[in-house]
Formats: structure tokens, C-alpha cells, sequence
């Protein structure tokens, strides 16, 4: 009898066509939540963004009415005055003419250090902002070449934008206006400081903070692509994103079938570039 039992066939059972079904649409749920859930992410980080900017300029607002200057630009007679950190009060060195400068003089400022390292500074000091950035003060205003701000100490003086994905947030003027930018921070020249800023926002991301803060358009208003922004004066802000332009995958704005004549339209199409790093964000903040 024992043997009968354990030669006995065991009878074998497979899936049917209903639980096959009910697998495949609970994968399918769990699918789709992850992706619905990486969108409620990212749309939840556009939104800090967006609000980190307008601090921004709130604080930049505050400290120019207790101050009766800009962060950074302060003349050396007020910021000795109010106990902040010295300034020679040359061109870029807090000089008061309402613009972040550097040594230089180009469209933004020249290194890590001088009026654009000194805005953070300033802010930071005044209590003006989350985090610190003061740890670079002794840098700050050497006459000719700051000493050099090591890549890994770029958090120190910038502060990371809420986006992620190594954006920072800097500052610069062109035209005689200041602005924000958001981008990733590209490569630092070790002898001197000196930074370039790198397209590492999407079309898609730019886009959403544009039609929230102004007109939804990349070459027109108070939020703007940028297609290239550096340190030197060979390498200004641009107001046409013309290295960014075209029709092909990678382009922040849409242009031409060569690419060649931007139009004022975000690329926004998932295919050809949208969510892929392409724009550098101009904000403007005066």
C-alpha cells in the first residue's frame, strides 16, 4: 500500500487564463505607478524650484531695503558699515552700480569668487537664506585672481537648485540686468576659479517653470534659454540660444529643419530631446 501511494501520479495544476490575467494587470498597475509616481516627482521638484527662485528674490528685495544695495554688489563704505564681509568697491569687487559683475567685466561674473560668490555670501550673512554659504569669505575679494574653488567645494558657495541632477543656481548680469541661471556647473579651472555652466535642464523642465513664471516662450520675457554662459568674457550670456537650436534630438529650442532659425518655441517633443538635458534657465531678478 505505501509503495502504491508513492507511486501514485500526482496530479499537476497550471496557471489559467484568468490568473494569467490578473498577474499581468496587477504588473501593469505596479508599472504604471512607479512611472506616474517618477512624474509626481519630478512635477513636485519643478514646483520647489520655481519657489526657491521667488525666495530668491524676496530675499534680494529685503536686502536691498535694510541695506539700500544689491547682495554682493554692496559698496565696501556700506558693507564695512553693516559688518559684512570687506570689498574693495572696484569694478566687480562691490562697485554699487546695481549689476553682478566680475573683474572682468564680462556678462557674468568671471569666477566662483567677487561680486557673484559675494551675493551668497551677503545673503547668508544678512540671514537672508537657507543654508550657508560664508565659508569662502576669505576668497572672496582678491584683486586680480581669487584663489582657485575646488569642484568639490561648489556647494559651499553655490546653492544646489531643488531640481537635482547637479543644477546650482548662480548669478549674473547682461544688458544691464541681473539675473538667475539654473544649470549644472560644467568644469572648474583649477589656477583660477574660473566655472562654465553647463545645458543640464530639459526643454520640458524649462518650459513648465517658464509658463508658471511668465510667458511660456524661450526668447521672450523674464525667463529665458540660455545656450551657453561661462566665466570669460568670450563666453557671455546669449539671448538666442543659438547652439541649443534646432530640429534634432538634443535642441532646447525649435527651429528649422538645418536648425538654424530658432523659432520661440520650447522643443518639447518626448521623441526629438524634450526630457533630455539641453537649456540652461535665465531668470530675471531686477
Amino acid at each position: 500500500m505505501e509503495m502504491q501511494r508513492q507511486n501514485k501520479e500526482i496530479p499537476q495544476h497550471g496557471f489559467t487564463l484568468i490568473e494569467l490575467s490578473i498577474v499581468l494587470v496587477i504588473i501593469g498597475l505596479i508599472v504604471g505607478s512607479i512611472l506616474v509616481g517618477q512624474d509626481l516627482i519630478r512635477t513636485a521638484e519643478i514646483r520647489a524650484t520655481i519657489s526657491q527662485i521667488e525666495k530668491y528674490n524676496s530675499a534680494v528685495n529685503t536686502f536691498r531695503g535694510k541695506y539700500n544695495g544689491i547682495p554682493g554688489d554692496l559698496t565696501s563704505d556700506s558693507a564695512s558699515a553693516f559688518g559684512l564681509t570687506p570689498r574693495a568697491g572696484t569694478q566687480g569687487r562691490g562697485d554699487g552700480n546695481g549689476l553682478i559683475e566680475g573683474i572682468n567685466g564680462s556678462a557674468i561674473n568671471s569666477v566662483f569668487t567677487q561680486e557673484g560668490g559675494m551675493l551668497w555670501n551677503d545673503l547668508s550673512t544678512a540671514n537672508l537664506l537657507d543654508g550657508n554659504y560664508t565659508q569662502n569669505a576669505a576668497n572672496l575679494d582678491a584683486a586680480t585672481v581669487p584663489a582657485a574653488v575646488a569642484a568639490v567645494d561648489v556647494p559651499a558657495v553655490f546653492p544646489p537648485a531643488r531640481l537635482g541632477r547637479g543644477n546650482y543656481v548662480t548669478a549674473g548680469s547682461t544688458g544691464s540686468i541681473n539675473y538667475w541661471l539654473i544649470a549644472g556647473i560644467g568644469s572648474v579651472t583649477a589656477a583660477t576659479g574660473a566655472y562654465t555652466l553647463t545645458t543640464n535642464l530639459s526643454p520640458i523642465e524649462l518650459y513648465n517653470m517658464d509658463v508658471k513664471l511668465d510667458d511660456g516662450l524661450p526668447l521672450t520675457g523674464v525667463v529665458r534659454a540660455v545656450a551657453q554662459a561661462g566665466s570669460g568674457s568670450t563666453s557671455p550670456l546669449t539671448d538666442a540660444p543659438s547652439s541649443a537650436v534646432g530640429s534634432v534630438s538634443g535642441s532646447c529650442v525649435q527651429g528649422d529643419a538645418a536648425g538654424s532659425s530658432p523659432t520661440d518655441t520650447y522643443n518639447r517633443n518626448l521623441t526629438t530631446g524634450g526630457t533630455a538635458p539641453a537649456c540652461i534657465g535665465r531668470f530675471r531678478f531686477n
